[in-house]
């Protein structure tokens, strides 16, 4: 069962928000102000806290600090007033989840809680994310070079395969750069429908739109002073593409729907795992924004170019997913790991171990617990692989085999391959591959 605390001095409030969420199947607390809410928190932690930004014993900051003193990862979302946007978007800025302007509608607040609880689940840690793990010469190199560029104000385009590794190391530039104690803020490019791609990199004011309820500042401003990370860039529609490269070269936004530009100081990172000059050929992609993100260029290398940090990838997965257990992989099967191509790179990796670990028991891992496409019998997995074919010929058949393997379901393919499952299902539109059953 989901659980809540609420937190607002008006009663009114208070209740509507907690007969609504009851009425979802929640588990509510509520409190009429700061010392109220940190004394329940204190004596029933829960994953969520939605709190007024300013009550008579103190603000929403408080609130959130000390519930982070007792739980680190606890998800906040802020309600304010019109007025008070400003202090929302610094709470954003020091940590909180999101923000709602009142007058609240409940629909809104019910998706952006089971996002931020979803977030929160997925990364448990999002603001101590791990280093890269490798001493091979290209990944040291490749550390190297990005500590370097890190101090400098210049835009990066890091172009690589899904599954290396974009964005730990666009954390790893933002840590190593002067605005390490700024925020970083990542935003899928490919996450967000066309029509509201615009809206959450640049912010909305109210009524802008049907549904714009309340004014709301983009990911440009929540990363003012520190890093934005735009992801899968090379899928932003070639409408929004002008607004963009005008942002980059004014460092100035202009919300939907205001007439005031709003400055800017933000460092920006794109990742891309297609070649962004290949879709400027295709007509995809504006040829002046291209150039004008590729002021650093940077790329990792997939894994099957770093085959001698496997092992010890393979190490730090053990431990990350069995710090209780010795576990130990025989070197039949440490061979077989590290002679496979991994067409999802570290992503696949990571899937690949945890899933042993899970399914075998014992200290020993054997070759039986590794169900992966390819690592059973490498010899069969590359038999229809012939010199000549192209590239595009090669994916097909490997989505359409690991399909099968997979029995037709979906998300475990996108495990098995270590890539999203939006790609799997691009992957079947692409190829005309035969319907599958539902993920």
């Amino acid at each position: 069962m989901n659980q809540v605390l609420v937190v607002d001095d008006e009663a009114a409030m208070r209740a509507a928000l907690e007969a609504n969420f009851r009425l979802q199947g929640w588990k509510v607390i509520t409190a009429s102000g700061t010392s109220e809410a940190l004394a329940r928190f204190r004596q029933g932690p829960v994953p969520l806290v939605i709190t007024d930004m300013r009550m008579p014993d103190g603000d929403g900051l408080r609130v959130m600090q000390g519930v982070r003193e007792v739980v680190p990862e606890t998800a906040v979302i802020f309600l304010t007033a019109f007025g008070n946007v400003p202090e929302a978007v610094q709470a954003m800025r020091e940590g909180a989840c999101d923000y709602l302007v009142k007058p609240i509608c409940f629909d809104q607040l019910k998706e952006t809680a089971a996002r931020v609880l979803g977030t929160r689940a997925a990364k448990p840690n999002p603001a101590a994310p791990p280093e890269f793990v490798g001493r091979s010469p290209v990944i040291q190199g490749l550390i190297d070079r990005a500590r370097q560029v890190a101090q400098t104000d210049a835009d990066i385009l890091l172009e690589a395969e899904s599954g290396t590794g974009k964005e730990l190391l666009a954390r790893l530039i933002h840590r190593a750069s002067p605005r390490h104690a700024r925020p970083f803020v990542a935003v899928n490019c490919a996450g967000f429908p066309d029509t509201l791609l615009e809206s959450e990199l640049f912010g909305h004011v109210r009524g802008a739109f049907t549904g714009a309820l309340a004014t709301k500042a983009g990911k440009f401003e929540l990363a003012n002073g520190g890093t934005l990370l735009l992801d899968e860039i090379g899928e932003m529609p070639l409408s929004l593409q002008p607004k963009l490269l005008r942002v980059l070269q004014e460092r100035e936004i202009d919300r939907l729907g205001d007439t005031h530009p709003v400055r800017v100081d933000v460092r920006v990172i794109a990742t891309t795992n297609r070649s962004l000059a290949a879709r400027v050929a295709e007509g995809q992609f504006r040829a002046d924004l291209f150039f004008r993100l590729n002021v650093i260029p940077l790329s990792l290398p997939p894994l099957r170019e770093r085959r001698e940090d496997i092992s010890e990838l393979i190490e730090h997965f053990a431990r990350k997913y069995a710090p209780t257990r010795v576990v130990q992989f025989p070197p039949e099967v440490l061979e077989r790991l590290c002679t496979y191509d991994w067409p999802g790179n570290v992503r696949e990796l990571e899937n690949c171990v945890r899933r042993a670990l899970v399914l075998s028991t014992g200290a020993v891992t054997e070759l039986e617990f590794l169900p992966q496409a390819g690592l059973l019998n490498p010899a069969e997995s590359s038999a229809g692989i012939e010199a000549g074919k192209t590239l595009r010929d090669v994916e097909r058949s490997l989505f359409e085999k690991t399909l099968e393997a997979a029995g037709g379901n979906r998300t475990r393919t996108a495990d098995m391959l270590g890539v999203s499952l939006r790609t799997v299902r691009n992957k079947i539109r692409e190829y005309h591959l035969p319907p599958r059953r539902a993920a």
